[in-house]
């Protein structure tokens, strides 16, 4: 497994590339209930579509929620780009199952110390439109090692609207509380969670259809 070697200086300095360039490479970026999330840690968890989600997490923590986060990442990407160890990033490896455990105790560690845990239940980037999301059982396996922490779950959704520039469409759900699924199993965790993120999903998308952004507020300008 690969560790994260987190670096404020380093973490810095990539935001001043990745917040223009965020901001400049869609049409327009739309939030719905994104907003400081004063618990801390958490585990965030979304949908994985795109090459882009990642870096949307970092841009939306720099900019709204301020945790110190660290990112699970494929162990084939990370050394690719290794960079993204000095952003919080750690590497999962699938195909060795004891380095999957290795890693989930690796999240669990962070979290103890309460630093944030992004993930992205379905273990690969699969086309937005595939259904069921089809999760792993990282995030049950959390849920059951820090039942103190709560799961912030999010949904992504990319659109080509009425510009050249493609759209970012994101909701913030409200966090999950492990007391309520204590007495399920891990598999029936799973599956619970990957119900509900497929609903929440699928909601975005119906908004995204009918171009129904009244209740969404732009995230990529600069706030005053």
């Amino acid at each position: 497994m690969i560790d994260a070697k987190k670096s404020a200086l380093f973490e810095t300095g990539f935001s001043m590339y990745l917040t223009p360039l965020i901001r400049s490479s869609f049409s327009r970026i739309l939030g719905q209930g994104v907003e400081v999330i004063p618990e801390k840690p958490v585990l965030f968890i979304a949908n994985h579509s795109s090459w882009w989600d990642g870096l949307v997490f970092f841009y939306l923590n720099r900019t709204v929620w301020h945790h110190d986060i660290h990112m699970m990442m494929h162990e084939e990407g990370l050394k690719k780009h290794s960079f993204f160890r000095y952003l919080g990033a750690f590497s999962i490896n699938r195909k060795k199952p004891k380095e999957i455990l290795t890693s989930l105790q690796y999240a669990e560690a962070l979290l103890k110390k309460g630093k944030s845990v992004v993930l992205f239940p379905q273990g690969d980037e699969f086309h937005l439109e595939t259904r069921p999301l089809a999760f792993q059982a990282g995030a049950a396996y959390l849920m059951e090692h820090c039942p103190e922490v709560p799961i912030v779950p999010l949904s992504f959704y990319y659109s080509f609207g009425h510009q050249q520039k493609p759209e970012l469409w994101i909701q913030q759900h409200q966090p999950i509380l492990t007391s309520t699924v204590k007495h399920m199993t891990r598999k029936e965790k799973t599956l619970h969670l990957q119900q509900l993120c497929t609903e929440q999903l699928d909601s975005l998308r119906n908004a995204v259809i009918s171009e129904n952004s009244e209740v969404f507020q732009p995230l990529g300008k600069r706030r005053k």
